[in-house]
């Protein structure tokens, strides 16, 4: 068969390569696989209205294409073994046919032949699917270098560039690195602020969420502005004493899409200083806030509370419900970590918060649960009496949960003895196989002798059959 012509073809490896940022001996890879499944689909078509397809899932395997850049075209290749008497043309070739060409051919032998199809007798579904199968195929590979570039990057956060929107989601170029080729990324509306303007070619730095696997879609990059973890880069930017070690960010609380659109978003971080004579929340703000305000306007406006850290969980309560001032914290329930907070009428406000926002942050940054207290209306007696009815329930519902999780241990434990006496009476056929090779490592056993008094009861046995015989023998001969 003679090479089909595809005019162009070293130019449109190269303009595919740059196009989607794909070195080139993968596209050459992809075109290969295409023209093959085209190839695939050729010869199945032959037998559409005539008979069922004859073809298995891997009847193809032993086809390849090869490219010749040089001639621009390809060709079609097939591996065949040589035996006596063929049974599958596609597969096997005879071996005197063989042997008109090469004298020295013997059964045995692979040859490869040249089935090329003339263009012409190709077809438009074989076509079609060639050009959708060299698109599928670069997807997935453009998509799987993706997943490998953003997989293990060890900066998540990027700057992304606003190119369209699809439905409510932003779709954004970003790069892993200085001349990285861009790719794109999804900004899903949960993970936008309320704050940004999401117009055209507008640059946000974004937190790398996740890289994962979309069904027909393959490896996707969602990235976030509402992260927790963008707020921490952003302080470890322009922070150095964090950069050096000297100030660390013990947690991070973080609502950047409130309930409702009357409260704005807002964060609130928790510091802690490894050496005494540096102050965190001082080092965070900066001077007059300059640090602070970098922060703030790359977050557009969002409100952050910088408070200091404390092993003290009294201290820590009451330093993550800044700015209210508190009067006393009181840890009803340490062991279920249940804080009542008492603070001054005229601080109630504020230490709840518009919609309770703060106390919601604030309980979320130090893990507790926190009840914000008038101060000058507090009855301790009445309090305690209600907080220790609510830890008699609380430590009624851990007994029955622990109760739950010990007959479920009870159970299965039950169940798996069960099925192991089963698995003895009945064994599987992995079982048998275990045992057959366990059996077979062991040594042989010699056979015992048999005993005298077993030799002499079989030799009586015979002796009671052998007048049968005769008689039998008699009989015959009559």
């Amino acid at each position: 068969m003679a090479l089909v012509l595809l005019p162009g073809l070293s130019n449109l490896i190269e303009d595919i390569s740059e196009e989607k940022k794909l070195p080139a001996q993968v596209v050459e890879s992809a075109l290969r696989e295409a023209l093959l499944k085209g190839y695939e689909r050729y010869r199945r078509t032959l037998y559409l209205g005539i008979s069922e397809d004859p073809f298995e899932e891997d009847y193809f395997s032993n086809f390849d294409v090869a490219l010749d850049l040089d001639e621009e075209g390809y060709r079609v290749l097939a591996s065949k073994i040589i035996v006596e008497e063929v049974e599958s043309e596609d597969h096997q070739i005879a071996l005197a046919e063989v042997m008109q060409v090469a004298e020295d051919a013997q059964v045995g032998d692979t040859v490869v032949l040249d089935v090329t199809p003339e263009k012409e007798d190709f077809g438009r579904m074989a076509a079609a699917t060639t050009k959708q199968v060299l698109a599928q195929k670069l997807r997935d590979h453009q998509r799987r270098m993706i997943q490998e570039e953003f997989a293990d990057l060890e900066d998540p956060v990027l700057t992304a560039r606003v190119i369209r929107f699809e439905r409510q989601s932003v779709i954004m170029a970003v790069s892993s690195g200085l001349g990285r080729p861009e790719v794109e990324a999804e900004l899903p509306r949960r993970d936008q602020l309320p704050n940004d303007n999401y117009r055209a070619n507008a640059t946000f730095k974004v937190f790398l969420k996740e890289v994962s696997e979309v069904p027909r879609r393959g490896p996707q990059l969602f990235v976030s502005r509402a992260n927790a973890g963008l707020v921490v880069y952003l302080f470890e930017n322009e922070v150095p004493e964090i950069q050096e070690g000297s100030v660390r960010i013990v947690a991070v609380a973080r609502e950047a899409n409130p309930p409702s659109r009357s409260v704005g978003p807002r964060t609130k971080v928790a510091v802690d200083s490894v050496e005494r004579e540096v102050d965190p929340v001082g080092a965070c703000i900066g001077a007059r806030g300059s640090r602070i305000q970098q922060v703030v306007n790359e977050l557009r406006g969002e409100k952050i509370d910088v408070i200091r850290w404390s092993q003290d969980p009294g201290q820590y309560i009451a330093n993550s419900l800044s700015p209210a001032r508190v009067e006393a914290v009181r840890l009803v329930d340490p062991e279920g970590q249940h804080a009542h907070v008492l603070v001054p009428p005229d601080q109630l406000s504020l230490a709840i918060g518009r919609e309770g926002q703060n106390v919601r942050l604030a309980a979320r940054l130090t893990g507790w649960k926190i009840d914000i207290k008038n101060s000058t209306e507090y009855d301790q007696a009445s309090e305690d009496e209600k907080v220790s009815a609510l830890i008699a329930q609380r430590q009624e519902e851990e007994a029955l949960q622990a109760e739950a999780e010990a007959r479920l241990e009870a159970e299965q434990a039950l169940r798996a003895e069960e099925d192991a006496r089963l698995r003895e009476l009945y064994p599987l056929p992995e079982d048998e196989e275990e045992y057959g090779a366990e059996a077979s490592t062991e040594e042989p056993v010699e056979q015992e002798q048999p005993s005298a008094e077993a030799e002499a009861v079989a030799e009586a046995e015979s002796e009671a059959e052998a007048p049968a015989d005769a008689e039998t023998s008699e009989d015959g001969a009559r």
